[in-house]
């Protein structure tokens, strides 16, 4: 049982703190339940930290605020699973992170190529939600990110106001990029994203 914990440990201390993990990061190491034992034995000591049920991280620590809360879009990836499944902002969420709204939702979801999935963190509620495979061809691009950002504002709801801020917030890489992926954006999107360009 201790090398199973020391193994699992010398993994988690090989990433940046902050990372997030279930027990399926580790089952190279063990069989299902050692691999639960060992996290359980060092989430006790301190050495991590429990999430949720099944869910864990090594936090980041600031000097003055102590123990930070964990990432979102982490908490997402380690949900999503080892195999790298695509995740997406979607909602409110997405609208926050482009600064949008300032409103940070109760319940953040994240659109996925996997399966469904629920997590309550504290009082945040995280949500994987199985998409299309258009929905997700936009995923890891900023272009994505504001797709799903004005899908949640509405069309009626985007002004010049939403326009302005969108076009102070992207540089002109990411500009680039909307053009790009104008195919997947439904075609009112698309003429925002013409607008941005001007």
């Amino acid at each position: 049982m201790q090398s199973i914990v020391t193994k699992i440990k010398k993994r988690i201390y090989s990433k940046n703190r902050g990372f997030v993990f279930t027990k399926s990061y580790f089952l190279d190491l063990g069989s299902r339940t050692a691999v639960a034992k060992a996290l359980e034995r060092l989430a006790d000591s301190g050495t991590i930290r429990r999430l949720a049920r099944g869910l864990y991280d090594c936090p980041e620590k600031h000097p003055v605020l102590g123990e930070l809360p964990a990432n979102y879009e982490r908490i997402a990836q380690a949900l999503a699973g080892r195999d790298s499944l695509k995740i997406q902002s979607s909602g409110a969420y997405a609208a926050n992170l482009l600064g949008l709204t300032e409103q940070v939702p109760a319940r953040i979801v994240f659109l996925t190529d996997g399966a469904n999935r629920t997590v309550q963190v504290k009082n945040q509620q995280i949500v994987l939600k199985r998409t299309t495979p258009k929905n997700m061809a936009t995923a890891g691009y900023v272009s994505g990110l504001v797709i799903q950002a004005l899908r949640y504002l509405g069309k009626d709801y985007v002004d010049d106001k939403t326009i302005g801020m969108l076009k102070k917030r992207l540089i002109g890489d990411d500009k680039r990029q909307l053009m790009r992926d104008l195919r997947y954006a439904p075609s009112w999107i698309g003429s925002i994203f013409r607008q941005l360009q001007e």
